[in-house]
């Protein structure tokens, strides 16, 4: 069956479409939904540790806020890569992970349809971060603004950020900046604690954007997507990912020293340093092996997220 959309008169062959919600929700690129919630479920975890008590309605609300803010990110995204031809030249992607949605391209949502509702996620996380605010202040808005901003710079002119070989820093600075903002709502304060899991989670997220732009090297350089990726080249990336990695590994030690947790604590940062140096060689071996190498990078920012999280009821 072919469709064609109002938005974008490309038809599609790729056959019945879902319902618009299925859509819409697809759209998002759900598959990275956990990198969006560790930041929350660290943050928050540390700083009832800190504080010694839970506020659960700053948890669920802080989580369903960073969920639309990652979620218009991802659409905005898709946005961003139809509008500098980053996403039509890839044909190297590795669905469902690189190469964005392809709604624009298959002709599901237009382009149009798909910034409308990247604005909408966006509108809802503020929403969500404004009844936040009533509770906690007017520091939750200042932590929203700079993630909101970070969400469109990162994809659109006049900043494209990710064109600027900046997108990774953005990324890191995105993802980490709520582990702080969690840990504020828990305890009242921000520590060196939250400072070193927002460093950490920070780079195990840019590390998921390191792995999952190799894919796509040849179709951002060709679009004038100069990603540090790009700039580095094929052979020069696996040693910033290993890098950003390793970095993790090691504010996670200091982290156990500094919070005075069991031996035992050194394990998982020992054991997300050797998944990492087991993806680096994979990110040079083809589609197979960089496939594989996105998974165990996933696989490192989920299970380190969890470990990360759970060790601050150790200390």
């Amino acid at each position: 069956m072919t469709h064609v959309n109002a938005d974008n008169p490309r038809p599609s062959q790729s056959g019945p479409m879902p319902g618009l919600p299925r859509t819409l929700f697809l759209a998002t690129r759900p598959m990275f939904l956990p990198a969006a919630l560790i930041p929350v479920l660290v943050g928050s975890a540390w700083g009832i540790h800190r504080a010694h008590a839970a506020d659960p309605l700053a948890l669920a609300l802080a989580a369903a806020a960073m969920a639309c803010l990652h979620a218009g990110a991802n659409v905005i995204n898709d946005v961003g890569d139809e509008l500098n031809g980053a996403d039509r030249l890839n044909q190297d992607r590795i669905p469902p992970f690189t190469g964005g949605s392809r709604f624009i391209q298959e002709g599901r949502l237009g382009l149009r349809a798909m910034a409308l509702w990247g604005v909408a996620l966006l509108l809802a996380a503020a929403g969500l971060g404004g009844i936040l605010s009533l509770a906690k202040g007017e520091w939750v808005l200042a932590f929203g603004l700079v993630g909101g901003a970070l969400a469109l710079a990162y994809s659109l002119p006049p900043f494209s950020l990710a064109s600027r070989g900046l997108g990774e820093a953005a990324v890191a600075l995105g993802f980490g900046l709520p582990v702080a903002a969690c840990f504020w709502l828990q305890s009242g304060s921000v520590g060196l604690e939250a400072i070193l899991c927002s460093a950490i989670v920070g780079a195990w997220t840019a590390a998921i954007l390191i792995v999952n732009e190799v894919p796509d090297l040849a179709a951002d350089a060709q679009a004038g997507k100069r990603t540090l990726v790009v700039r580095l080249g094929a052979k020069g990336a696996p040693s910033l990912y290993l890098s950003v990695q390793a970095v993790a590994s090691a504010l996670m030690l200091a982290l156990g020293w500094l919070s005075q947790l069991p031996p035992w604590a050194v394990v998982p940062p020992l054991l997300t340093m050797l998944a990492a140096l087991a993806a680096t060689p994979l990110m040079a071996g083809g589609r197979a092996g960089q496939l594989a190498a996105i998974r165990i990078t996933l696989g490192i920012h989920l299970l380190g997220g969890l470990c990360l999280a759970g060790a601050a009821f150790l200390g």
